[in-house]
């Protein structure tokens, strides 16, 4: 960690609202909390656009975070992981390694979106022909969704990763998977 933060055996994640920026902390789990709760985005869209922003990011615990199995930990049954067919491990290491060939169009759209958000938003916003395909493959709604989604996994992950937050967490399967 590169700030100091007590951390208890028990606890999943590093609490840096219970000594720093309380009020700014508790507003960034309620939208994290919202994301995963409130998302309407199939789940493989959602977990597709998700790691390819962990990926960006270099956030340890969001490379290795998985909704469906993970959710659970941070205290929600349901939302998201409701929304469609489950990821397998295969998805996930495809969009780890950026091998967008398995993904449906819907699903290649919304990483290369995340993709372009996390990377070059500026590009993103007045690439007309990317927004038509994108147009083409998800409706408004799912855009505005990918949208804050990405924008909740780019801030919150770089936060987590840049103050090394990511490398203490204690939640059993992320232990395993290190």
């Amino acid at each position: 960690m590169r700030v100091a933060i007590p951390l208890s055996g028990d606890q999943m994640f590093p609490d840096l609202g219970a000594h720093y920026s309380t009020e700014m902390i508790a507003a960034s789990g309620a939208y994290s909390q919202a994301t995963y709760k409130h998302s309407k985005l199939p789940l493989r869209i959602f977990e597709a656009a998700r790691i390819a922003t962990a990926v960006i990011n270099g956030c340890i615990v969001c490379r290795n975070w998985r909704a469906e199995r993970d959710v659970s930990f941070m205290g929600l049954d349901g939302g998201v992981i409701n929304n469609g067919d489950v990821p397998d491990e295969a998805f996930y290491q495809a969009v780890l390694a950026n091998d967008l060939t398995a993904l449906t169009d819907k699903e290649r759209v919304a990483v290369i979106f995340a993709q372009r958000m996390g990377n070059d938003p500026q590009g993103l916003a007045s690439d007309d022909t990317f927004w038509a395909e994108v147009k083409t493959h998800l409706t408004d709604a799912e855009i505005v969704d990918l949208a804050y989604c990405t924008a909740c996994w780019i801030g919150l992950g770089r936060v987590a990763h840049v103050l090394g937050s990511d490398t203490a967490c204690n939640i059993p399967t992320h232990k395993m998977a290190a």
